[in-house]
C-alpha cells in the first residue's frame, strides 16, 4: 500500500507523477485544520509536502503517523523542529537548489538601490525626463566599495563571489565560524559586527531567523552604520526591527535599503518603507525564477521520497 501524502501546493506535472507513483496524494490548496476534509487526510498522512503555513506541535499532534515533512524552502522557521524531532519525523528542506538565484537577487538590489535604477525609471515613465540629468538624479558608485556580509553560509559565499569578482569589491564578514577558504578566494576579512557595520558600504543579511538572529539588527547597529551605508536584507524580514530601519531611514542615519524580506508578509500597504524613495522594496523573489522554483519542487519531491523511504539525505534537517 502506498503512503499517503498531503501536499498543500501545486506542482509541475512531471513532478506530480512522480510523487503519485511513490505516495497516493491527497492534494489542498492550504494548510488548514478548518477543513474536515484536510484534518482527515492529515490523521492518515506519513508525508507532508508543500511551503509555508504554520506548523506547530498543535498541527503536528494531528498527525499521529507522520513520518517526514518536507518544506520547498530553504528556511524553515515557520515549522516547529523541536516538535518535530520529539516525534522522530524528519525535516526536509532545499538548502542548495536556490543559492545562486538569491544571490544574484541579492546583487541585484545592491544595483537597484545604489543606482536609484526604479526610482529613476519611474521617472522616465512620468515624463520627468524632459533634459540632461542633474546631481540630484545621480546614484552611487558599487564599484570597489565595501560589502559587509551577515552570515556566510553558502548563499553568503555565492553573493561574495560575485562582489568581488564582478564588483572589485572588498568582502568583510561576520559569522559564527570563519573561512579560510573565504578568506583566500575572495581577499574576505572575518570581523565583529560592530567593525562590518562601521566599515561597510552595503550591509548584506543572509541569515535565517532563529531566537538568536530575531532583532539582530536594531536602533543601536542603525547607529554604528555609516550615513551613506545601504541595508541589504534577503534572509529573514525580522532578523532586522523594521521600526528601527523605518526610523533610521527617516532620521538620515543610512543611504537606503534594498528589501526582498519583511517582519509581516504580505507588507502592508501602509508601511512607510512604500514611500520612501531611497528604499527598493520586493516581494520575497530571492529564489523566484521558473528555473530555481521548479528546481525546488523537485528537490522537495525527491527529499519526502527519500525520507520515506528510510534514506536520510544531507537535506534532513534535524537528523
Amino acid at each position: 500500500m502506498k503512503p499517503i501524502v498531503v501536499l498543500y501546493q501545486n506542482l509541475p506535472e512531471k513532478l506530480y507523477n512522480k510523487l503519485s507513483d511513490f505516495a497516493d496524494i491527497k492534494q489542498f490548496k492550504t494548510l488548514s485544520l478548518d477543513s474536515n476534509d484536510f484534518r482527515l487526510a492529515l490523521a492518515n498522512a506519513s508525508g507532508l509536502l508543500g511551503a509555508g503555513g504554520n506548523i506547530d506541535e498543535n498541527f503536528i499532534n494531528q498527525a499521529p503517523h507522520l513520518k517526514a515533512v518536507s518544506t520547498v524552502s530553504v528556511g524553515y522557521d515557520n515549522i516547529d523542529v523541536n516538535a518535530l524531532t520529539k516525534r522522530n519525523i524528519k525535516l526536509m528542506h532545499t538548502p542548495t537548489v536556490l543559492t545562486d538565484t538569491v544571490a544574484d537577487t541579492m546583487m541585484g538590489l545592491v544595483l537597484a538601490v545604489a543606482r536609484r535604477i526604479p526610482e529613476l525609471a519611474d521617472n522616465v515613465k512620468q515624463g520627468l525626463w524632459v533634459k540632461g540629468i542633474t546631481p540630484d538624479w545621480y546614484g552611487t558608485d558599487i564599484h570597489h566599495k565595501t560589502m559587509g556580509i551577515i552570515g556566510m553560509g553558502r548563499i553568503g559565499k555565492a553573493l561574495a563571489q560575485r562582489a568581488h569578482f564582478g564588483f572589485n569589491m572588498n568582502i568583510l564578514y561576520h559569522s559564527r565560524t570563519e573561512y579560510t577558504e573565504v578568506n583566500d578566494k575572495f581577499a574576505a576579512k572575518h570581523c565583529t559586527l560592530e567593525a562590518l557595520l562601521q566599515q561597510s558600504d552595503f550591509v548584506c543579511i543572509t541569515l535565517p531567523l532563529t531566537p538568536e538572529t530575531h532583532h539582530l539588527i536594531g536602533q543601536k547597529q542603525f547607529s554604528m552604520m555609516k550615513p551613506d551605508a545601504y541595508l541589504i536584507n534577503a534572509g529573514r524580514g525580522a532578523v532586522v526591527d523594521e521600526l528601527a530601519l523605518i526610523s533610521a531611514l527617516e532620521q538620515k542615519e543610512l543611504a537606503g535599503a534594498g528589501l526582498d524580506v519583511f517582519e509581516k508578509e504580505p507588507l502592508s500597504s501602509s508601511s512607510p518603507l512604500l514611500t520612501m524613495k531611497n528604499v527598493v522594496a520586493v516581494p520575497h523573489i530571492g529564489s523566484a525564477t521558473k528555473e530555481t522554483r521548479y528546481a525546488m519542487a523537485e528537490c522537495a519531491v525527491d527529499n519526502l521520497i527519500a525520507a520515506l523511504s528510510n534514506q536520510v539525505e544531507e537535506n534532513c534537517v534535524n537528523f
